[in-house]
């Protein structure tokens, strides 16, 4: 990957879509992971606002500490940076007490994993709105294209998404090449969502790369019965999780109604 051109690009393409919507720049969430570091760093070189909003909810300290080193990086470098907290930790406990008790389990917990993920994302609106901003999205291209791992109108609810034809090894290029924090650049990749230490390879069952490999065999037109042991197991993962999350890559289905009934 030509990284400098890259970057250029991306750039390039989201100040003309920011111009011709007629909009001010851009809001980004900040989680402390490298997904929303590049594609904040890419907006701010747009020379647009950019505003960079942390919207904790039971977050671990280190994911903090990394959010806070990025934006006060982010603002140490660009005058078109700004940054705001709103933590949602309360708002998400009431919401637990207003929806029926269903006691603990893997459902629910994925229930509420998700619902921190779409009072983020009605915050990133709420921001948007009121300062004529897109929310941009930091979903990459394994996550938003191969796998599914991302919330339907949560974190998969933006407006533009400047990464998402990146898989994961190119956003960690364009991370270096970007200055992004190298605290940043060596964490192990997570999405937060369940307040403890797990990460994303914990969740899926394999590493970023492999799913890389996986998508790149898939697109070749390669099957489950091409490979054997661990390759084999990762492909499995690949091929199950591409197909169940179906419903979040494609648009929604519309019920059309035939002309002769209208």
């Amino acid at each position: 990957m030509n990284t400098p051109k890259v970057a250029e690009h991306i750039i390039k393409w989201l100040k003309e879509y920011a111009e011709n919507a007629k909009v001010n720049g851009f809001v980004v969430g900040i989680s402390g992971g490298i997904d929303s570091a590049v594609t904040s760093t890419l907006c701010a070189k747009t020379g647009l606002p950019t505003l960079c909003v942390e919207l904790p909810i039971h977050q671990a300290q280190s994911q903090v500490n990394r959010a806070n080193e990025h934006i006060k990086q982010l603002r140490e470098r660009f005058d078109n940076v700004s940054e705001a907290e709103v933590n949602l930790t309360s708002t998400f406990e009431d919401f637990k007490t207003v929806v029926p008790e269903v006691g603990s389990s893997p459902k629910v917990d994925l229930a509420l994993a998700n619902t921190r993920a779409r009072l983020r994302m009605t915050t990133l609106y709420y921001f948007a709105g009121l300062k004529g901003l897109l929310v941009a999205g930091t979903g990459n291209k394994v996550e938003d294209f191969g796998v599914g791992f991302f919330t339907k109108y949560g974190d998969g609810g933006v407006d533009l998404s400047p990464i998402a034809d990146l898989v994961k090894s190119e956003v960690y290029a364009l991370g270096e090449y970007l200055e992004v924090p190298e605290s940043i650049q060596k964490a192990q990749p997570t999405d937060g969502l369940f307040g403890d230490s797990r990460t994303d390879e914990d969740q899926i069952g394999a590493s970023y790369d492999e799913l890389e490999w996986a998508m790149k065999m898939q697109d070749a037109g390669k099957t489950v019965d091409d490979f054997k042991d661990r390759q084999q197991e990762v492909f499995k993962i690949y091929s199950r999780l591409n197909r169940i999350n179906q419903h979040k890559m494609v648009p929604i289905p519309v019920c059309e109604i035939p002309k002769n009934l209208k």
